[in-house]
């Protein structure tokens, strides 16, 4: 056989290989998406969108650093990016199994064959043999199971890039939500400093009516106990607000952070942004798109699991030269070639290969029930932030009023106090109900913030693709 007709049969084998394919086209899923949330947003404002660094919406200069050293340093992020590496170069190898793989041999050796053997003819004398030649193996992908594997690694390989996108989204809200609960916790501590302060004064002047016979024992030892009540839960306020930053010093990769105090009162309130349409969700979440490329990955390795049930197809080529003399292995006499084609037809495996078939279809329902849940998920999660939102802004402000008059009422009652008309017990109840309303202010404001946070990470904070 000539090298043209072995070169031609070998061009007809190859071009079959892309004529035939079991792969299933890929179709997104229709989900039953509800037309609109069920939380409305009454509060956006025209033009506003998710920007991409929506932190900076706080206007926090230390927000924004933290975000920034988290992104940086933190070591799920390291994690996400080393398992993208760890699937590129999985991909690269699956996709190069489409490609003939070409080898380079080479050898040399000296032996004497015995006089005394069955060919004396041969024998006596040492006999050197040379040997180069170049090696090629191609295997004829025309079920298109290569093709398959390289499909369903592509969308793993997809799947980690989308994976590390959520983790960053994930770790950006968790340092604005803690750091707002520090924030929050600054502000706590320094009402209820204040508030000891008072306390305190007012339990010496308590002691120095007792002195001059105006009050009595029993309004010293009330004004003690609240004042050892409040001393405690400072203490405690300060003991969150240490672990709060042990925890946003581990998200930050910076484990000596240390945050000076500040009011959470000074942080705006950023605009809410346009919730949209909940099948926007699809393409707005980075974990959404992340279980879609999974999903995609176990469609192809159906298709791999069924090539298998088919014969398969290889081509073997070898071209070089055998010598006596080293120099000659180059020379046209002594060329040596020779080609070859393969073929393996699985018969009886005991139903091995269709239960491979089985799992492929199993882990692909698995992916598709995985990728409803994240829909799901996603919807309720854009539901639940604007819910909190909406409702901390209308607790806020009823609790604002409540405070205001707290406050009024503990003026009156000190008045009172003064004048002889009311007990002390009277002023303790209305010093810690006006403590009780501001705290319960600062802590709703908290609350009010984090559901921002909750619905710009809910509505993938800004995230877009940069995958084609």
């Amino acid at each position: 056989m000539s090298y043209f007709k072995i070169g031609s049969l070998a061009v007809t084998l190859v071009s079959l290989a892309g004529c035939q394919s079991l792969l299933p086209d890929y179709q997104r899923p229709k989900l039953d998406v509800p037309a609109q949330y069920t939380e409305t947003t009454t509060q956006v404002q025209a033009g506003t969108q998710v920007q991409s660094n929506w932190w900076a919406l706080y206007n926090d200069q230390v927000l924004d650093d933290l975000v920034s050293k988290a992104l940086q340093n933190n070591t799920d992020i390291k994690l996400a990016v080393a398992r993208i590496e760890e699937a590129d170069a999985v991909a690269r190898e699956v996709g190069a199994a489409l490609l003939p793989q070409v080898d380079l041999n080479m050898a040399g050796s000296r032996t004497r064959v015995t006089e005394a053997g069955a060919n004396p003819i041969f024998g006596g004398n040492p006999r050197n043999n040379f040997k180069a030649q170049l090696g090629t193996s191609f295997e004829i992908d025309f079920w298109g199971k290569l093709r398959s594997a390289k499909e369903s690694a592509r969308a793993q390989a997809l799947s980690t890039r989308y994976a590390k996108d959520t983790v960053a989204l994930s770790l950006s809200s968790l340092v604005a939500s803690n750091y707002l609960v520090i924030r929050s916790l600054d502000s706590q501590i320094a009402i209820t400093q204040d508030s000891l302060k008072s306390r305190d004064a007012s339990l010496a002047l308590t002691k120095r009516r007792l002195e001059g016979g105006v009050a009595s024992a029993l309004d010293v030892d009330q004004a003690d106990v609240a004042s050892a009540n409040l001393s405690a839960q400072l203490l405690e306020l300060n003991r969150l607000r240490a672990l709060n930053l042990h925890q946003l010093a581990v998200l930050t990769g910076v484990l000596d952070l240390n945050l000076a105090s500040a009011d959470i009162n000074a942080l705006p309130i950023p605009p809410t942004p346009p919730a949209g349409l909940p099948s926007s969700l699809l393409e707005a979440r980075p974990d959404v798109r992340q279980a879609e490329e999974l999903m995609i990955a176990s469609n192809a390795n159906i298709s791999v699991a069924k090539a298998a049930l088919y014969p398969s197809i290889s081509l073997t080529a070898n071209l070089g030269g055998e010598s006596l003399a080293l120099g000659d292995v180059l020379k046209s006499a002594a060329r040596i070639w020779s080609g070859g084609l393969s073929l393996n037809l699985p018969i009886f495996d005991s139903g091995r290969l269709n239960s491979r078939v089985d799992q492929a279809s199993a882990k692909q329902k698995q992916a598709l029930a995985t990728y409803e849940g994240s829909v799901q998920s996603a919807f309720r999660e854009v539901n639940d932030a604007l819910v909190n939102l909406r409702q901390n802004t209308e607790r806020e402000t009823a609790l604002s009023r409540s405070e205001a008059s707290a406050k009024k009422a503990l003026q009156i009652s000190e008045n009172r106090y003064q004048s002889g008309y009311s007990a002390y017990l009277d002023v303790l109840d209305a010093q810690r109900v006006y403590n009780d309303a501001a705290l319960a202010v600062i802590q709703t404001r908290q609350a009010r913030l984090v559901a921002t946070v909750a619905l710009f990470k809910a509505l993938g904070g800004g995230w877009q693709s940069t995958v084609q």
